[in-house]
């Protein structure tokens, strides 16, 4: 199966919102369920950085993050088809699996270490999504660099994790 044949142009806005929202509502799902259980006491045991958000933090940036994920993947879905097109879906979806790697590798397998490896593959796929984006729709492209720097961000945190918590 090719993307021409499970992403069809033109896409209606229904099947293209649906689309959308699938894979980024399955990657916060997944992250979800790998990070609420493991929280306490493992996560909240670590040593951390000054620099460190509040828990509370967390929950409404990934929110915003993620509806502004969906909304850019909305308006790739809605353009025009071609290479380029074909191109930043992929890097999209490879992305979001990354995205939910992540929570399961660095909170379901407590391993700051893990979590570092996958978020360094995660930030350098945001960045060639960006671009890919940026190629196609420039709106789309833009409503992605929050994410990007939120992630280059969270991949400070996650070294400083690892490097607080060596010895444990």
């Amino acid at each position: 199966m090719t993307s021409e044949t499970l992403l069809p142009r033109p896409m209606g806005k229904l099947p293209a919102a649906l689309a959308a929202v699938v894979p980024v509502a399955t990657a916060a799902i997944i992250g979800n369920f790998a990070t609420m259980p493991n929280l306490a006491p493992w996560y909240e045991s670590l040593a951390k950085p000054p620099f460190n958000p509040p828990n509370g933090v967390f929950g409404p940036v990934w929110t915003l993050l993620y509806i502004l994920m969906a909304w850019a993947f909305f308006r790739i879905l809605r353009s025009p088809d071609g290479a380029l097109r074909r191109r930043a879906i992929a890097f999209f979806l490879v992305q979001m699996a990354l995205n939910a790697a992540w929570s399961v590798a660095f909170f379901g397998f407590h391993s700051p270490l893990a979590g570092l490896v996958v978020i360094l593959v995660l930030v350098t796929t945001i960045a060639a999504t960006v671009h890919a984006f940026l190629a196609v729709d420039r709106i789309a492209g833009g409503a992605l660099v929050p994410y990007l720097g939120w992630v280059t961000f969270a991949t400070l945190l996650n070294a400083s994790i690892l490097w607080l918590n060596r010895s444990a």
